[in-house]
């Protein structure tokens, strides 16, 4: 074990980036000074600690929290996100407690309220406390991303972030409301990976699945996706089934594409994979990690199966 970063050794071992997206759908986001991000995902070392304390509860709550930065901001005027209703806010740091204690309560939120968000999010992890290969690799491509931005008529808004999960698939991303999470995104990849959210593709090549389906369902995803998509299209898939054990999965999706449409059956297999998660992990080394590769099989005609919910869909 003499490689440096778990990012390295993670590609080197072909790591695959599917089935790693888990996410959850509610998120608050809180710009503060990444200079005083500590490893605790959204918490600062300028921070009361009662501030903090309901950063916790909010989370155990079950909303997702992370601290991002822009270049340039103020540092004592925080804006706030909540996706996914595309809620923006502007809070000075003294109005905080009174913020979270209003929205804890249910209460308007009117006077820290800006106007409607028109463009996604687009969060890439440089959390160097957390993990050092988010300050190596994610930097890079934040300021990459963030440059493309400008440069081009893009709909995003760039932000870094806090830990986003994944640390050893570097540079991590994310996109919000939808929750894609990307990982090794590259500099050089920055503006094909924007042009194919501007379209409201999935970038393939950095794609991990969709965050709330299972490791599994995720694989078979991608799999169903690199199948069916064409040079300029992506195919829409919905789940309708998943059977097998915690070895083998047949997962069966709907999929429609221009005119077409059809059903596409993807097997999975559970392998197992020695790995780090960080680079914390190095010094006791590798442990086992269980992974899923899929192969698509079998595509027909749509059965009678009725059209699955919204819950359903592979978005």
């Amino acid at each position: 074990m003499n490689h440096t970063f778990c990012a390295d050794l993670s590609r080197e071992q072909q790591d695959p980036l599917a089935g790693s997206a888990a996410h959850a759908e509610r998120n608050l986001l809180l710009s503060w000074p990444r200079a005083k991000w500590q490893r605790k995902l959204r918490h600062a070392s300028d921070m009361s600690n009662s501030l903090k304390q309901t950063l916790d509860t909010l989370a155990d709550d079950g909303l997702r929290i992370n601290l991002i930065q822009q270049p340039g901001m103020e540092k004592y005027q925080h804006q706030l996100f909540l996706m996914p209703e595309r809620r923006r806010f502007r809070v000075a740091r003294w109005e905080l407690e009174a913020f979270f204690s209003a929205f804890q309560s249910g209460s308007r939120l009117s006077q820290w309220e800006q106007p409607a968000m028109l463009n996604d999010l687009v969060l890439c992890c440089t959390h160097g406390t957390k993990d050092k290969c988010c300050a190596k690799y994610g930097y890079k491509t934040f300021k990459a991303l963030a440059s493309t931005v400008a440069e081009h008529p893009l709909p995003f808004e760039v932000w870094e972030s806090s830990h986003l999960g994944g640390c050893r698939l570097a540079a991590s991303v994310i996109v919000l409301p939808n929750v894609r999470k990307y990982g090794r995104i590259t500099p050089e990849q920055a503006l094909p990976f924007l042009q194919a959210e501007a379209r409201q593709q999935r970038f393939l090549p950095g794609y991990r699945g969709g965050s709330q389906l299972t490791p599994a369902q995720q694989s078979a995803e991608i799999a169903a996706l690199t199948h069916l998509s064409t040079d300029t299209e992506q195919p829409t898939l919905a789940l309708i089934s998943d059977q097998g054990d915690d070895q083998t999965r047949e997962i069966r999706f709907q999929w429609r594409l221009d005119q077409r449409q059809g059903e596409l059956t993807v097997h999975c297999q559970a392998t197992t994979l020695w790995r780090v998660d960080t680079c914390a992990d190095l010094a006791q080394g590798p442990t086992e990690s269980t992974v899923w590769q899929a192969k698509v099989g079998s595509r027909h005609a749509p059965s009678s199966t009725p059209p699955p919910t919204d819950k359903q869909a592979a978005r």
